[in-house]
């Protein structure tokens, strides 16, 4: 097992053969900075002073060539070869409530959504302590490299993790899922993990916007918050996109929480165009732009939560930015 220390503090943690830099660091309740796990994003990005590392991803895409040469590594890609030396900043908004740890977890069942996305259930013999938002790494039989998929329910103390999953075409993990896996097979699942989850403190009105599979961890926000006494009667507004018809979803989760119609309101939107999907009568459109057209004198005082596509996000993100929505009031994970 390695020893990691911080550069300039007597500060040092573990971290064992099968661990992360950054995954040892969260488990040890330190505020490693990270945001996608999974090599894309380069928020943790450290630099190592001494030792050696590996990447498990060869060319991660969150790390440029001016970060190689400087001797930047990503903490979530970082195995260490021996013990090691690193720079970098912790941050305390990076520590987790719920240290993150490993468990083997078995298939318990499934359920269709849509006609590409399919709700998970699996259950582990340990509590399921996460944050509603937060997501958790499955490692599938056959498939190499960890899986970043965010839990639809609320934490529990009977393991159940409940994940809604897309079918991604010509994807390995998702072929894995939706053809190979049957009830009774037993994942890797390691978390929970994730900064975009529920403020439960504070009391403002919530806004979740969602597209894809974003819809679980806004479906999880929108189920904790309604057990949240400050939050229960704030008025919380949930806009889920699709391409067509077919692909939305989530209204019957909503409904069954108490408060729909009243204080939970939900606005489906289409992006595709008449002719190719005449069926649909509601709101057409991309979610940033109903999100303005619907709420755009209420977005700066919310809590706003969103997750879907990057180009989705991306177009959210500089919404908010032209409203004037405070940063600290924004909060997504980045998965590519």
């Amino acid at each position: 097992m390695a020893v990691i220390k911080l550069n300039g503090t007597d500060l040092i943690w573990s971290c064992g053969e099968e661990d992360t830099i950054l995954r040892a660091a969260l488990r040890a309740g330190l505020g490693f900075p990270y945001e996608c796990n999974v090599g894309a994003c380069g928020n943790c990005r450290f630099e190592l002073l001494e030792g050696q590392v590996e990447h498990l991803r060869a060319d991660p895409p969150g790390l440029t060539e001016k970060d190689r040469q400087r001797q930047r590594y990503l903490g979530c890609q970082a195995r260490p070869l021996s013990d090691c030396a690193v720079k970098l900043r912790l941050m305390n908004q990076y520590e987790s409530r719920f240290r993150p740890r490993r468990s083997r977890a078995i298939l318990r069942g499934t359920r269709e959504i849509t006609h590409d996305i399919r709700e998970f259930h699996f259950q582990t013999e340990d509590l399921a302590n996460f944050l509603p938002g937060q997501y958790a790494l499955l490692d599938l039989p056959g498939v190499s490299g960890s899986r970043p998929y965010s839990m639809a329910n609320v934490g529990n103390e009977d393991g159940a993790w409940h994940f809604q999953i897309r079918h991604v075409p010509d994807g390995q993990a998702t072929a894995k899922l939706f053809r190979d896996l049957k009830v009774g097979a037993f994942v890797t699942l390691d978390g929970p993990y994730g900064v975009a989850y529920l403020r439960e403190g504070v009391d403002r009105d919530i806004i979740c916007l969602a597209g894809g599979s974003g819809l679980a961890p806004m479906i999880s926000i929108a189920r904790g918050a309604t057990r949240t006494p400050v939050l229960a009667q704030r008025r919380l507004d949930f806009i889920y996109g699709g391409r067509s018809a077919a692909d939305i979803c989530g209204k019957d989760m909503l409904q069954e929480l108490p408060g729909f119609g009243n204080t939970i309101h939900f606005h489906p939107v289409v992006s595709g165009p008449l002719e190719f999907d005449d069926r649909w009568d509601g709101h057409r459109g991309f979610v940033h732009e109903l999100a303005q057209k619907l709420l755009a004198d209420r977005l700066p005082s919310s809590e706003i939560y969103f997750a879907g596509p990057p180009m989705m996000g991306q177009a959210i993100q500089e919404m908010l930015a032209n409203l004037g929505v405070p940063a600290a009031q924004i909060h997504f994970d980045q998965f590519y």
